[in-house]
């Protein structure tokens, strides 16, 4: 029986029925439905509804199917549930006889929905920010591991600077805890209870929404009925934030790509996770670190299909919104599966710290310290990047670094060059003199790794907070 043949004279069309039906992906939310049905149910006592009898009824039958569910791994079957609240009906009405009908007192499933998402994407945040501790983890241990090796890094993918190979790594660090905030901030904002919202009014009966929200971990109920049931910003925001993230992890997935090859050398690619060539022997292919590029487009497309399906929407509920479920389900599953191989990927890779070092005492990346060198002995900063630059060019003439111009060519360039220039333009001194927060001299960088390591624990024992609620 359907939650609303009533009125109609006519029984659906066949095909139209199939099509139109969302149990096929929503019943990964029967947890969450079961959870908010108990929570509805000890409600409907309370008010009088339901009696002692009855609610034992209820929740026993509820416990029963949750366990047919966990026994069956959530992949529960059923060719004529309409969604997971039919499903839901029609099991308990199955155990417990014509009681069960008496759930669905004051309540509409426009509620129930936004209440399941809710705490789907409640708990998928939980799930994620563990995740991105051991991601950012694994990172901030390779850049231990790395000590005082250097490396370049490139404005313009050009050689810039020298920094620590550790600096470098905790740059990413940077960007993933940013997600996990991002994530523990649209947390704050969903953790509303819809329940008790009704279809777009407000419950029928004297139900206490507080009780139901307490129930359920929320921080309260929801303000308004007609937002409750339509809102759906926080799958919005939920999926943005993971594209973002995404982007984050695109963006290094590139940069690993572009590091692996033979032209930089940098990184030797962890063959479990690596393939061959089907056609050249000799290949060893990025395919985790291309899948994650690829993957986050996916994600981004998510955030996209969810933008245009809930842009022209008027107030309240309206059947569109289930289409809001699969974009959401699918960005969800695809970061969740990408975070831990990319943290297996970060333990597994190995960073040639020789070449990477090579590397940063070329293509005149300790200029800026050369011109700084020139400030320091009263030149003004204009004038020691103008005299540094026809140093860089006389040097080019003659194919050599800055340290190998004789001290008369650098006096013809300006006087104040002395000695001590050759010390302040060797990689350790070029290194050093970024002695700010943030910066990439050892000793900052040291703090930093600190610093990332108590932030990393924060995250996880908040995350611990959630899982113990």
């Amino acid at each position: 029986m359907k939650m609303w043949s009533g009125r109609f004279r006519q029984t659906l069309d066949a095909q139209f029925e199939r099509w139109q039906r969302s149990f096929e992906f929503d019943r990964r939310l029967l947890s969450y439905e079961l959870a908010a049905s108990a929570a509805h149910a000890r409600a409907l006592k309370n008010a009088g509804v339901l009696s002692a009898d009855e609610l034992i009824s209820i929740l026993e039958g509820l416990q029963q199917i949750g366990e047919m569910a966990a026994a069956s791994k959530g992949l529960v079957e059923d060719d004529d549930a309409e969604d997971v609240h039919h499903f839901v009906e029609k099991q308990l009405v199955a155990r417990i006889g014509e009681v069960g009908y008496k759930l669905h007192s004051g309540r509409s499933r426009n509620e129930q929905i936004a209440t399941d998402l809710r705490l789907y994407v409640r708990a998928a945040i939980d799930e994620l920010r563990s995740e991105l501790a051991d991601v950012c983890g694994a990172f901030t241990d390779r850049g231990e591991q790395a000590g005082n090796a250097a490396m370049p890094a490139y404005t313009h993918l050009q050689h810039a600077e020298p920094v620590l190979v550790a600096h470098w790594l905790l740059a990413y660090v940077e960007m993933f805890l940013r997600d996990a905030d991002r994530l523990a901030d649209c947390r704050k904002r969903l953790n509303v209870c819809p329940l008790g919202s009704g279809a777009v009014a407000g419950a029928t009966l004297a139900i206490d929404r507080a009780f139901m929200a307490h129930e359920l971990d929320f921080d309260g109920p929801t303000a308004n009925s007609i937002d409750a049931t339509s809102d759906r910003d926080f799958v919005l925001e939920f999926v943005n934030t993971l594209s973002l993230l995404g982007l984050h992890l695109s963006r290094w997935a590139e940069e690993m790509i572009i590091f692996s090859s033979q032209e930089f050398g940098f990184v030797q690619l962890p063959e479990a996770y690596s393939t061959g060539s089907s056609a050249m022997p000799q290949k060893k292919n990025p395919d985790l670190l291309e899948l994650v590029r690829g993957k986050a487009g996916r994600v981004m497309g998510s955030a996209v299909a969810l933008l245009v399906a809930l842009k022209g929407l008027p107030l309240a509920y309206n059947k569109d919104l289930q289409e809001t479920q699969e974009p959401l389900f699918d960005a969800t599953d695809t970061v969740l599966g990408l975070l831990p191989l990319v943290a297996g990927w970060m333990k597994a890779v190995q960073f040639d710290h020789e070449r990477m070092n090579e590397a940063s005492q070329s293509g005149f990346m300790n200029a800026w310290a050369a011109a700084t060198y020139l400030v320091n002995r009263g030149v003004p900063s204009r004038i020691a990047h103008e005299q540094i630059g026809k140093a860089v060019k006389l040097c080019l003439e003659k194919q050599c670094e800055l340290q190998d111009l004789a001290l008369e060519e650098l006096r013809a360039l300006n006087s104040a060059f002395d000695e001590g220039f050759y010390e302040c333009v060797k990689p350790a001194a070029v290194l050093a003199i970024h002695d700010v927060v943030g910066g990439t001299a050892p000793a900052r960088v040291r703090q930093g790794i600190a610093a990332a390591r108590h932030k990393i624990e924060s995250l996880r024992e908040e995350v611990k907070i959630h899982a113990h609620a």
